[in-house]
């Protein structure tokens, strides 16, 4: 390989860094918003929703912002806006207002719309798409480790002495009840600060990197007919790609954002259950390796899409038919499940695509939206499934620890469409 195209991995791979860091700090957050605004289990994983929803929002316009700035600059204005939302925590810090830190993580999430839409397919193309899958695997390692030094570092600062917050709040006035709070959302200024200060350095330092230009239609063979195509309505392999993603990054959310909350709900202390979003993130972190060991060697990128969707499927039986520290180390294992998803479904989905791949990877941004989706979802069904328990005379706490347990079958759906995509789905546009 080239010296400029290892350089160039090298730079990608800090960038999905930063990916890592910013994105798994939400399981986190999840529970210490939940105190400080004192809100419904649905209503805290709004705080994966705030992020992933701008997916949705922002993928297109950053496809189109890839195409008039190149992939470069526009890596380096998404690292800015990144920054400008870790600054907006501070008035909403201040205002202990939710809508504000809704807001601030949305336009985190924009910024990273714009990184993601640029490095993804840029990872994907810069060499054989049949290796697709081990470089993404490479971005993987370094965005999970990222992703276990934020849950840990944030997880620190932010739920410290949360339990006997949690206590008090239950005993004191209401005078004494928000200087708690307001103390305890303040907390999160002095990391924000520090992040969106090297964030914009390094929005400056991407501008003059050495990034080598790549294109799509060099890159891309393939036996389908793309010249005759005039539409990405003409690829069906894409859209269930697509749908494919939505599911998986909303089944990934749910492992690495719901397991500390998940764990306080089993009675395990704030102190403990801090720690669990990294046991996800180290099950991610070794598969990574193997896909990077195996693929494409000894390993099709479709076989491995096809092993993590049954180890998902079966992970999350597992979840449900246990209890305790054992239920919980089936929901880190779920990181087994889903390392290898996301470097093998663009590969294969980008697979032919030319012309069309820069429209294609902001429709697969655009899947991003399956983390603010469902993890909702998953949380309503607790909510709604601990209500059953409460009237059948279970005990609050009982109650959350059984509805939480059982709304992981919210999983099985989409490791099952996942796997489908994988045997039959990617070759729908395949010629006969």
């Amino acid at each position: 390989m080239k010296n400029n195209y290892r350089t160039a991995i090298l730079i990608i791979t800090g960038l999905f860094f930063i990916f890592g860091f910013v994105t798994w700090i939400n399981g986190a957050l999840i529970p210490f918003m939940k105190t400080i605004n004192e809100l419904t289990e649905a209503q805290s994983y709004l705080v994966a929703s705030a992020s992933y929803i701008s997916f949705v929002i922002m993928a297109l316009p950053a496809s189109y912002l890839i195409r008039k700035m190149g992939y470069k600059k526009s890596m380096s204005i998404g690292l800015i806006i990144m920054a400008i939302g870790a600054l907006v925590f501070i008035p909403a810090a201040n205002a202990r207002t939710y809508s504000l830190f809704l807001l601030a993580i949305f336009i985190q999430g924009t910024g990273m719309t714009i990184l993601q839409t640029a490095a993804n397919p840029y990872i994907t193309i810069l060499g054989p798409l049949e290796s697709g899958a081990k470089r993404i695997a490479i971005m993987g390692i370094s965005n999970k480790i990222a992703g276990a030094l934020g849950s840990l570092i944030f997880g620190s600062l932010l739920l410290s002495g949360i339990d006997k917050v949690n206590q008090k709040l239950s005993i004191v006035d209401s005078s004494e009840k928000i200087e708690l709070l307001n103390t305890m959302a303040n907390s999160v200024i002095l990391p924000y600060v520090i992040m969106a200060i090297i964030l914009f350095i390094l929005g400056v330092l991407i501008h003059w990197a050495p990034l080598p230009e790549v294109h799509p239609e060099e890159n891309n063979e393939t036996n389908l007919d793309v010249d005759h195509k005039t539409s990405i309505f003409q690829f069906p392999h894409l859209w269930f790609g697509v749908i494919a993603l939505f599911l998986y990054v909303g089944a990934e959310v749910i492992a690495g954002d719901s397991i500390i909350a998940y764990g306080i709900a089993l009675g395990i202390s704030t102190s403990k259950a801090k720690f669990f979003t990294t046991f996800t993130l180290m099950a991610m972190i070794a598969t990574y390796i193997l896909g990077v060991i195996l693929i494409p060697k000894y390993l099709k990128q479709q076989t491995a899409l096809k092993i993590s969707a049954v180890l998902g499927i079966l992970f999350t039986i597992l979840i449900i038919n246990t209890s305790g520290f054992t239920s919980i180390l089936f929901v880190a294992a779920l990181g087994i499940a889903n390392a290898l998803v996301w470097p093998a479904v663009w590969p294969l989905t980008l697979k032919g695509l030319g012309k069309f791949t820069k429209t294609a990877s902001a429709l697969l941004i655009m899947a991003i939206a399956g983390g603010a989706v469902i993890p909702p979802l998953f949380g309503k069904l607790i909510d709604k499934n601990k209500q059953l328990y409460l009237l059948e005379g279970t005990s609050d706490i009982e109650a959350l620890a059984k509805a939480s347990t059982e709304s992981y079958w919210i999983l099985i759906p989409c490791y099952s469409f996942i796997l489908y995509y994988a045997i039959y789905g990617h070759k729908l546009s395949l010629k006969k």
